[in-house]
């Protein structure tokens, strides 16, 4: 838990203790278009279309390596599923440097052009003093140069209007095609700039129409202007339309081109199809080009993949910049994967490229959603310390802590530090409360922060209804919901794939999976196609919900609900249906078994149809499904009918449920692999989730095979010693097979004639630091595992969390004969019959 107050800046960083290793040493992996890292050698490389020019000496950066096996951009596939490892994020991650003025360069221009820009923009906002500026300069301007200048420095200020003036009054005097082509690519690049893509495209067409718009300049500058709307579609169809006029793209068309994708969300086999291209047309990849593969990278969550192009690019003697850096930080940040992400920050500074406000930000929400809240807080104290001002985005990642920590008081401090520094609340701000306070059933300050929001003019978005319907439905407040739906209506604002899959989510979560399942139906109907997320709260919910009321109550909300649509024209929305359903108490959750089986196989077949790739998630979730069905055979049968979609990942863990495990752990460690590259919260998710189920249907020396490799592999931290336990981040199937394996270990330690230390400990995680008050299930099954045992352990009065014995008494309760015989694990099952089920018709 963190202190009340940032800590203080210590002496050494948190990122000064670690040397970068992986940034440059994964030359020996293979990339796929999904990002996965493959596990065979990589094909050799075309050496006429793909090989890099040889650097010479120097312009290689320090310290990195010129070996040419860095891994190619397009090769097969990975064995696994595609996407298996893939965070799937339903918004697109912008360019860390999207925004920014854009930089005149050498400049040309005359001082006339300088006066002439002081008069305008006193003159802003009255087009007719402005016709009466340009009038006056006409003569004094030195052509197109002036112009350009004008066109740039106003954009740079926000003044798209005062720019489209000042191009219609030049592009009219100018007589020469190529110059005036020159004047309509830099106002397409200003308004795309400013996101005024609309606008872009009409002075796009009527230079087209016009005869002098028809040059890769402005089918450039236009790419350019969508790719920053992150309108990747729209860029590659005018790709697409300027190769048949017969242009031909130089290297600015496909670093926009590459930028569209990773603006627009587009997966990384398209990007990577683009810089294929490129190559092949004998355009070398610039700086600019890999800082726009990395921000594919970073939307996708391809974090093997952005450091292997991130060794590229040193290799062929590109330098990185800081825009390089704080994307391939994004990367790290946002699958988890923080110690490397502490790496890049030491390298930077190595580098002396210093870390700036969007950097720190960048980790310091990494640190946020990964759970290292002392550490997010420690980078704040460091960036004040550095003198580098909190911008918004780094004010609003700390408030989001306080508030995720119930730390409400210091979460106001923030604003008011905030508000001081001359930032107002935005919408994300207050996004950060209404989730804090929500979460912690502060339904009063939920509504007063919401009243205050709209009182202060600060207009909710899509993020803010999602996040108040979320908060209302999980906490049992249906009217509220379905009233802030209903506001959410009237604002206009129309529902998308995240907000259908928050709502999904939340139901689900309260059990009303069968309501969940038809809200998916609807956003289908609407044109909204799930991803992977929307399903995977679906199938989890299979995994984790209760009984409660009976199966013919469930089956009156499913006739009641259907046949109301046959009643009911296409105005009516059937979320309100389902939330006022919810309001009057008439919806039960659903009953389990066989029923329940038959759904999760028809909700992964709908993804499969929908070429909707399942990732760990799904798998995890499938696994927490298979150990709530009601039998062993149903369990066994559920994953043998998932081997028909994907061999490879069921088939290990049917395999490790039927106890084959000669024959399938070779294909559990290549999986363990593809497992391992996840951030740590995913991985120790599978792990869980895989032992659970194994242990839940007596594969107990599986489960502990299962657990010890997961402890090899580090996903669970710090967890062994020879004097303690740390169980609390472990599911109880996981915990139970490992305290069988750590009391193992003791015992060979007794029985080599070692002497243990004074006091063992085995802690649950619950207990005076936990959040929550109250007992818990993890801490109940291991109390119960190590009184069947007839241990020593007992739990101490200052945790009840915490189980502890003195090592004297350890050693000889080892010394029974009988202790070393309870201690081994077996499988209830080894090669059992095939289960004896009727098929599944979907």
């Amino acid at each position: 838990m963190a202190s009340s107050t940032p800590p203080t800046l210590t002496t050494a960083k948190p990122y000064q203790n670690h040397h970068i290793q992986g940034i440059h040493h994964h030359h020996h992996h293979r990339r796929t278009p999904n990002g996965h890292t493959s596990l065979h050698p990589p094909p050799p490389r075309n050496p006429t279309a793909n090989k890099p020019p040889a650097p010479t000496p120097g312009t290689v950066a320090a310290g990195t390596h010129r070996n040419p096996n860095f891994a190619p951009l397009s090769s097969s596939k990975s064995e696994l599923a595609a996407d298996f490892s893939g965070r799937r994020s339903t918004r697109f991650v912008s360019k860390m440097h999207f925004g920014r003025p854009k930089s005149g360069g050498s400049s040309r221009h005359s001082v006339s052009a300088e006066d002439a820009l002081q008069q305008l923009i006193r003159r802003s906002g009255d087009d007719r003093l402005i016709e009466t500026v340009l009038i006056n300069f006409q003569s004094k301007l030195c052509g197109p140069d002036d112009y350009n200048f004008l066109l740039r420095e106003l954009g740079n200020r926000n003044e798209w209007s005062m720019a489209i003036q000042c191009f219609e009054f030049a592009v009219n005097r100018e007589r020469r095609r190529t110059e005036q082509g020159k004047l309509a690519s830099s106002v397409i690049s200003v308004l795309g700039r400013l996101g005024k893509v609309e606008l872009a495209k009409k002075v796009f067409e009527t230079a087209v129409n016009e005869g002098y718009g028809n040059t890769v300049y402005a089918y450039s500058a236009l790419i350019s202007a969508y790719a920053k709307s992150g309108l990747c579609d729209d860029a590659i169809k005018l790709f697409e339309t300027m190769k048949l006029s017969g242009l031909k793209p130089n290297l600015v068309t496909y670093n926009a081109l590459i930028d569209a994708c990773g603006k627009g969300g587009a997966d990384f086999k398209r990007a990577s199809d683009i810089f294929d291209d490129m190559l092949s047309n004998g355009f070398q990849p610039d700086r600019i080009t890999y800082n726009s593969l990395l921000a594919v990278c970073s939307g996708g969550g391809l974090w093997e993949t952005a450091m292997n192009l991130f060794n590229e690019m040193c290799y062929r003697g590109i330098e990185p910049d800081i825009y390089t850096y704080n994307t391939l930080l994004d990367a790290a940040s946002s699958g988890g994967h923080m110690d490397s992400a502490f790496q890049i920050m030491a390298e930077m500074t190595a580098k002396n490229i210093m870390p700036n406000e969007v950097t720190y930000s960048t980790v310091i929400r990494g640190c946020a959603k990964s759970g290292r809240l002392d550490q997010a807080l420690s980078l704040v104290s460091e960036m004040k310390y550095a003198n580098i001002r909190l911008d918004r985005v780094s004010y609003n990642n700390l408030l989001a802590i306080y508030a995720s920590l119930g730390r409400f008081d210091e979460a106001l401090n923030v604003v008011k530090e905030m508000e001081n520094t001359g930032f107002r609340k935005d919408v994300v701000t207050y996004n950060a409360l209404l989730d804090g306070f929500g979460k912690q059933g502060r339904y009063d300050k939920v509504k007063e922060l919401f009243n205050r929001m709209k009182n202060e003019r600060v207009p909710p978005n899509l993020l803010t209804y999602s996040t108040l319907i979320s908060v209302y439905l999980k906490g049992g407040l249906y009217q509220e919901a379905t009233e802030m739906y209903k506001e959410f209506k009237h604002e206009g604002l129309k529902a998308d794939v995240v907000f259908y899959s928050e709502i999904i989510d939340s139901l689900c979560k309260k059990g009303f999976v069968e309501s969940s399942a038809l809200l998916l139906d609807d956003m289908t109907k609407k044109g909204i196609q799930p991803n992977v997320v929307t399903y995977n709260s679906i199938i989890n919910a299979f995994g984790q919900s209760g009984e409660k009321g009976s199966s013919n109550g469930n089956k009156r909300e499913i006739v009641r609900l259907e046949n109301g649509d046959k009643k009911v024209n296409d105005s009516e929305d059937r979320i309100i249906k389902v939330f006022e359903q919810l309001a009057s108490g008439n919806l039960n959750i659903g009953e389990k078994g066989r029923k329940e089986m038959i759904c999760v196989l028809g909700v992964f077949r709908k993804m499969h149809e929908l070429e909707i790739k399942p990732n760990v998630v799904t798998f995890s979730a499938i696994l927490n499904a298979c150990s709530h069905c009601s039998s062993f055979e149903e369990a066994s049968f559920l994953l043998e009918e998932l081997r028909l979609f994907d061999n490879q990942v069921y088939g290990v863990a049917h395999g490790l449920l039927m106890g084959h495990r000669e024959n399938v752990w070779v294909h559990a460690l290549s999986l363990f692999d593809e497992v391992k590259r996840m951030d740590s919260s995913t991985a120790s998710a599978f792990y869980n989730a895989l032992t659970d189920m194994l242990w839940h249907f007596g594969q107990k020396r599986g489960a502990q095979m299962v657990v010890l490799e997961g402890k090899r592999r580090q996903v669970w931290e710090n967890t062994w010693s020879d004097c303690c336990l740390d169980l609390h981040l472990m599911s109880s199937g996981a915990a139970r097979a490992m305290v069988h394996a750590w009391l193992l270990n003791i015992c060979s330690i007794v029985y080599e004639g070692h002497e243990l230390p004074g006091l063992l400990s085995i802690l649950t995680g619950w207990g005076k630091h936990s959040k929550v008050v109250g007992d818990c299930a993890l801490k109940r099954a291991i109390e119960a595992l190590l009184g069947s045992m007839g241990s020593p352990f007992r739990v101490a009065t200052s945790n009840i969390g915490r189980f502890i014995s003195p090592g004297h008494m350890v050693a000889a309760w080892m010394r029974d004969s009988n202790t070393p015989k309870l201690l081994v694990l077996e499988d209830d099952r080894a090669y059992p019959q095939t289960p004896n089920l009727q098929p599944i018709i979907l």
